[in-house]
């Protein structure tokens, strides 16, 4: 019979702080322990599971994948010791999030509002950026969470579905198509119509589109996010298509929304960290935000 092999709370809690921290003086700083100390217990763990944990890599301790597996399977453990031995005085946490102008101006203004009100011991750091940025900011460590509408593949980043919706046409209310149920590709001919860039992959894909249904509508501006895209709509200068979340939350009483006839769809994501533990605080928004965000005729929970 195979000798039992025990666990040791302290290498774990060792394992999750140097995840967290990246250097051993970051991880014995959290923990209130010595640099030897934090090597000490990073060094029976490795020799109780026989795997490498971390490797260094320009001056900082890069976690394995065995690291990263064994921390997935320590998430259970640490939020049951979390609900029982809560600190009886709240400690002030701060989710440091990232998101671009369409997520970030006014929708999650508004649930990061109603989050701190309710948990008046969280702090929120919020950083409007590119998509790109989102995923480079969690890969640096510089954020733990991201709210990002752009499906980037990289190495070290999580995506956790959010929301999905298919494209809509947007358009002030005395618009021409306003009164239709549903707009299709070919009623966009000769229409003036706002374009997103080339940098989102969705111009390309309605580029073809309307090409298939010889439908040329006349471009009159190009903008950068959607956000531009439903202002200068709102403003009468033509339609645009475009994601209806979250835009549809903050401009339903101001324009006129229609499904767009087309195989396009957006998914909204959370970008996460894979290789450190998602902090207490993220969790707790990522929960607020799915309980919190309101039903609209067009997307549906990811």
């Amino acid at each position: 019979m195979p000798a039992k092999s025990w666990h040791s709370l302290p290498e774990y809690q060792a394992l999750r702080a140097l995840m967290q921290g990246g250097t051993t003086t970051a991880a014995a700083q959290q923990l209130g322990l010595s640099q030897s100390a934090i090597s000490r217990s990073i060094s029976s763990l490795e020799a109780r599971t026989g795997h490498m944990l971390f490797e260094r890599e320009a001056g900082r301790l890069r976690p394995t994948q065995e690291a990263v597996r064994l921390n997935r399977r320590l998430d259970p453990l640490f939020a049951a010791l979390d609900r029982i031995d809560g600190p009886t005085i709240p400690v002030q946490e701060t989710l440091r999030i990232i998101a671009p102008p369409t997520y970030a101006h006014r929708f999650l203004v508004t649930h990061i509002t109603s989050f701190l009100t309710t948990n008046p011991h969280f702090y929120v750091s919020l950083e409007v950026n590119t998509s790109d940025e989102v995923i480079r900011g969690i890969l640096d460590d510089r954020f733990d969470l991201g709210v990002t509408g752009v499906e980037l593949s990289r190495d070290g980043v999580k995506l956790l579905p959010y929301r999905i919706s298919n494209a809509v046409c947007v358009m002030a209310s005395d618009h021409p198509l306003a009164n239709k149920a549903e707009i299709h590709p070919q009623d966009l001919n000769n229409q003036p119509f706002i374009a997103l860039t080339y940098r989102h992959a969705r111009r390309t894909q309605l580029d073809k589109i309307l090409s298939q249904s010889r439908s040329a509508p006349r471009i009159v501006a190009e903008v950068s996010t959607s956000f531009a895209a439903v202002d200068l709509a709102k403003e009468g200068l033509g339609l645009a298509v475009v994601n209806p979340f979250p835009v549809y939350h903050y401009r339903s009483d101001d324009l006129v929304f229609r499904p767009f006839a087309s195989q396009i769809e957006y998914r909204s994501y959370f970008a996460t960290s894979a290789q450190r533990p998602l902090p207490r605080v993220a969790r707790a928004f990522i929960r607020h935000l799915r309980l919190h965000t309101p039903a609209d005729p067009f997307s549906r929970k990811g």
